[in-house]
C-alpha cells in the first residue's frame, strides 16, 4: 500500500489551508485584544478559553467518528472553526470572545483528531512514522505561512475576518473529492479514552504530551504578547513568530531519524535539556534569533516523539482513542499554560514566560532520567 495515497494526499492539502487560518488567527487574537486595552488576565483567558473548546472537541471526537465517520465529521469540525472565528466579527469583547474561541477551539480539535486518527489507521506500523512527519510538516508550514501573511497583509480585524473564513471553508474541498475508508479496514473496538491515559507503558508519552501543551500553548498564546510589550510591530512579531515555528519544521525530520536511530527516550531527553538552555538565552536577551530557533527546534518536536512513544504502546483498534488521549493532554496542557503564565506574567514580569517554560521542562525532564531501558518494538501493527 502506498504511503501517501490520495485519500491522504488529500487530506493533508485540506489540512494545510486550515492550518493557514489557525495561525493567523492564533497570532492576531492576542493582538487584537492589546490594542482594546485589556489586561494580560484577560488576553491569558481567551487564549485558555480556546483550549478548553480544544479539551470538549477531543472528549467528542472519538464518539463522532465512530457515528459519522472521517468524512463528515470533517466537514462538520470545519463548519464549527467557521462559524468560531466568524463570531469575532460581531463585538470586541473579554466575554463574547472567550465564547467565540471557545467555539473555534471545539472545531480545531475535532479536525486535529480527525485528521490524525485518519492517517494513523490508514498506515502500518512500518509507514505511521512517515505519515505523522508528514502531518507535523505540512501542520507547521501552514503557520509558517500564516505568521508571513501577518507580517504582510492588513492585520485590521475587518480585514483579516473575511479571507481567513473563506480558508477555513476551502478546507472542505479536498475531502469532497476522496472518501476516506480507513475506518473500515479496522476491527474497531470502544475503548474509554481515559483508559488510554491509565497505561503504565505510555504514561512516558502521555506526560510527554502535556508538557508539549504547555510549553507550545504557552508560546502560541503569550510569545506575542511578550513580543508586543518589547515594542515590536504587528509585522515583526509575525516574523518572529514564523521564525519560531520555521525551526520546528526543520527540526521534524532530523529529530525523527534520531528517534527512529538512537531511541525516543535519549531525543526526548536531550530536546527537553535544549529548551531549558533556550529558556535561559530568551531571559538574557543577548541573542534572540539564535534563542529563539532553538526554542522553535527543541519545543515543537516535543509532540510527535511523544505521541509516537504512546500510539507504538496499543494495538490498531485502539489507535483513535489513543490520539484522543494525547490530545486531551497536550490540551489540559495547553490550557493551563497560558491561564497560568499570564497570571504571573501579569502579576511579577513578562520573564515569568520563559521561567515557566523552563521549569516545566525541567520537571519532565527529571521524569525522563527516571527512566531506564530502551525504547520498545512497536506494537501497534496494522
Amino acid at each position: 500500500m502506498r504511503t501517501y495515497s490520495r485519500p491522504v494526499q488529500l487530506l493533508l492539502c485540506g489540512l494545510l489551508l486550515l492550518t493557514l487560518a489557525i495561525a493567523v488567527l492564533n497570532t492576531l487574537v492576542p493582538l487584537w485584544l492589546a490594542h482594546e486595552q485589556l489586561p494580560v488576565w484577560q488576553v491569558g483567558i481567551v487564549s485558555s478559553s480556546y483550549f478548553s473548546g480544544n479539551l470538549l472537541g477531543t472528549v467528542l471526537a472519538g464518539w463522532l467518528i465512530k457515528r459519522l465517520g472521517f468524512n463528515r465529521s470533517y466537514y462538520l469540525a470545519a463548519i464549527i472553526f467557521a462559524i468560531g472565528s466568524a463570531g469575532l466579527g460581531l463585538t470586541v469583547g473579554f466575554w463574547s470572545w472567550s465564547v467565540w474561541r471557545f467555539i473555534a477551539g471545539i472545531g480545531c480539535a475535532l479536525l486535529w483528531v480527525v485528521v490524525e486518527s485518519a492517517l494513523m489507521c490508514s498506515g502500518t506500523s512500518a509507514n505511521r512514522g512517515r505519515l505523522l512527519a508528514a502531518y507535523m510538516m505540512v501542520y507547521y508550514v501552514g503557520t509558517v505561512i500564516g505568521q508571513l501573511l501577518v507580517s504582510k497583509v492588513d492585520t485590521a480585524l475587518i480585514s483579516v475576518l473575511p479571507w481567513a473564513v473563506a480558508l477555513v471553508m476551502s478546507g472542505i474541498l479536498p475531502l469532497l473529492f476522496t472518501r476516506i475508508t480507513a475506518m473500515e479496514n479496522i476491527n474497531h473496538q470502544a475503548t474509554p479514552v481515559f483508559s488510554m491515559l491509565r497505561l503504565r507503558q505510555a504514561r512516558l508519552g502521555v506526560n510527554g504530551c502535556v508538557i508539549s501543551g504547555v510549553v507550545l500553548g504557552s508560546l502560541y498564546g503569550l510569545m506575542p504578547l511578550w513580543l508586543n510589550h518589547q515594542n515590536y510591530t504587528d509585522a515583526q512579531t509575525g516574523f518572529w513568530m514564523a521564525l519560531m515555528v520555521s525551526a520546528g519544521i526543520v527540526g521534524q525530520w532530523p529529530v525523527g531519524r534520531l528517534a527512529d536511530r538512537y531511541g525516543r527516550l535519549l531525543v526526548l531527553r536531550v530536546q527537553v535539556f535544549i529548551v531549558i538552555i533556550a529558556c535561559v538565552a530568551m531571559l538574557s536577551q543577548a541573542a534572540l534569533a539564535p534563542a529563539l530557533f532553538i526554542l522553535g527546534a527543541a519545543g515543537f518536536t516535543l509532540y510527535p516523539v511523544a505521541m509516537a512513544w504512546a500510539c507504538e504502546r496499543v494495538g490498531p483498534h485502539q489507535l483513535v482513542s489513543m490520539n484522543q488521549a494525547l490530545l486531551l493532554s497536550y490540551t489540559v496542557g495547553s490550557l493551563l499554560g497560558p491561564a497560568l503564565t499570564a497570571t504571573l506574567m501579569q502579576r511579577y514580569s513578562d520573564s515569568l514566560l520563559f521561567i515557566s517554560i523552563g521549569s516545566v521542562a525541567f520537571i519532565y525532564l527529571l521524569m525522563l532520567l527516571r527512566k531506564a531501558g530502551e525504547h520498545p518494538t512497536p506494537v501497534a501493527h496494522a
